[in-house]
């Protein structure tokens, strides 16, 4: 039998994984969930997954990615829409974005079709309907060289930007023939009348109709992946409600067509922020999915990423395969790595639920993001005190309670400052304003810390519970605003209620 090997060893070789899914792709088939969530978006049930920040969404869409060659054995061809790393495709629209939702609507159409264009290029060159739209798309312009993202993107901008200009009214003349040849711009947005039929005109709608049953014939079904879009469009809200709406307005004129489909990552935040000033398609849009983790699987989450380390494995003195057998076995293993409570207390939590308690927002979820980072800065935390030889007496467990607590602070100020402060600078101050304040506020002492009316800071208030900082507790006619544990240690709050 090999030997158990020493604590410190073992904390060196042990990683609970990145935080962001951009960072692991080799490794997340491995820490991977195989949720019946997963299983419903594999099987091509679902076309809409929402998620809030941290939750998984990239994960999910970087998964799919990953599995292109299986997903090419079921006739499938996944086709991303959006960067997976770096600068966002559609970042660049932001100085000169579409001016309204209609022109979005075009704008997305129009990238789709060249994104399908390129697909039946390579598996159906010589098919008539293959060569009816690539000779549309040559026709109008917008087969160009570089074939990256964002030059298929810039390539249909300027095209819908330049609108009605792009169809001539001059029709041209085969010297040959005597025929009319077509005109400059044969890619119309809307359904052509005689006329312009006989000029060669088609609707980009029919153009799909093409597209769709080159791929029946194959026959080949097309997804078309978009994450990153909260990313996208962050600088401009007004630019992210258009887009958004064309989107999923995009996805709508889809549903009609049986081998092309949208597969779309967005964060719930984003949602509801869409569907506040009312959005009447939001009630066709049925295919879609919540992503939601429970105590269940955030256990099951953290025992994979820890049965990566075989040193953990012998220190534990278990089976990998035995402890992924159960929840049970999970639980057991987490036993064995944690402390059986971070505050001693015969009414205080058992430790995994204090390590959820920390790192749920004012949703009272936690997502898998804010676990990891607080796991791996409690490691880090463990290893400065056994390398300065100040470890916490007697220890049985991988870790110790104070490493635990030592772990938060970081993943305080990191959720604090780059999700809120960066995602939300208008309610900066707001936050600020509360350091060093009670835990528990009502409106009348929101209204003397931030020096407003009590209408005003009602309404400031609320939108703190929007975004996750505050959890609304109490009656409706006399509310308390609680600040979760999770934001806590960066602002330096004090537990209680203020007078």
């Amino acid at each position: 039998m090999p030997q158990k090997p020493e604590r410190l060893e073992v904390l060196r070789k042990l990683s609970f994984g990145h935080r962001v899914a951009e960072e692991e792709l080799k490794d997340l088939a491995k820490y991977f969930v195989e949720t019946e969530q997963w299983r419903r978006i594999h099987s091509g049930e679902i076309d809409i997954v929402y998620g809030p920040k941290g939750s998984g969404k990239s994960a999910l869409y970087a998964l799919l990615m990953a599995k292109t060659d299986e997903f090419f054995d079921r006739g499938v061809v996944l086709v991303s829409g959006e960067n997976p790393r770096g600068t966002p495709v559609f970042s660049g629209l932001i100085s000169e974005p579409p001016t309204s939702q209609r022109e979005f609507v075009n704008l997305w159409k129009l990238y789709f079709l060249l994104l399908i264009g390129d697909v039946l290029n390579e598996y159906a060159p010589e098919d008539k309907g293959t060569k009816a739209l690539t000779k549309r798309l040559t026709e109008s312009g917008l087969l160009k060289k570089g074939r990256t993202l964002t030059s298929l993107l810039q390539a249909a901008f300027d095209y819908v930007r330049k609108g009605p200009k792009s169809i001539s009214t001059e029709v041209k003349i085969d010297p040959t023939t005597g025929m009319p040849t077509g005109v400059g711009g044969t890619i119309t947005f809307h359904e052509p009348n005689a006329e312009e039929s006989n000029r060669g005109l088609m609707s980009i709608d029919n153009l799909f109709k093409t597209a769709d049953a080159v791929l029946t014939s194959l026959p080949v079904t097309i997804w078309i992946l978009m994450d990153r879009l909260d990313v996208a469009f962050a600088d401009s809200a007004e630019l992210e409600e258009n887009a958004l709406r064309a989107l999923f307005q995009t996805y709508l004129d889809f549903l009609s067509l049986e081998q092309i489909r949208l597969k779309i990552f967005l964060r719930t935040d984003v949602w509801r922020r869409l569907t506040k000033r009312g959005f009447r398609e939001a009630s066709h849009i049925t295919r879609s999915v919540t992503i939601v983790w429970d105590k269940p699987s955030l256990v099951n989450l953290v025992a994979r990423r820890a049965l990566q380390s075989p040193e953990l494995i012998q220190f534990c003195e278990v089976g990998a395969t035995d402890v992924l057998a159960s929840n049970a076995a999970q639980i057991e293993l987490l036993n064995k790595i944690f402390p059986d409570q971070v505050d001693i207390g015969p009414n205080k939590p058992k430790t995994f639920d204090w390590l959820l308690s920390r790192t749920a927002d004012g949703t009272s979820q936690s997502a898998p993001r804010e676990l990891i980072h607080l796991l791996t800065a409690a490691r880090d935390a463990e290893l400065r005190k056994l390398d300065l030889g100040t470890p916490e007496g007697t220890v049985d467990t991988l870790f110790s309670r104070s490493a635990l607590k030592d772990g938060l602070p970081e993943v305080s100020k990191n959720r604090l400052e780059q999700t809120l402060f960066a995602e939300y600078p208008d309610l900066r101050d707001k936050i600020v304003a509360l350091q060093q304040e009670k835990t528990s506020q009502a409106p009348e002492t929101l209204a003397r810390i931030w020096k407003s009316s009590l209408p005003e800071a009602s309404a400031a208030a609320e939108q703190l519970v929007e975004i996750g900082f505050f959890q609304k507790r109490g009656p409706k006619d006399d509310p308390e605003y609680w600040v979760p544990f999770l934001y806590r240690p960066a602002l330096q709050m004090v537990q209680g209620a203020a007078d």
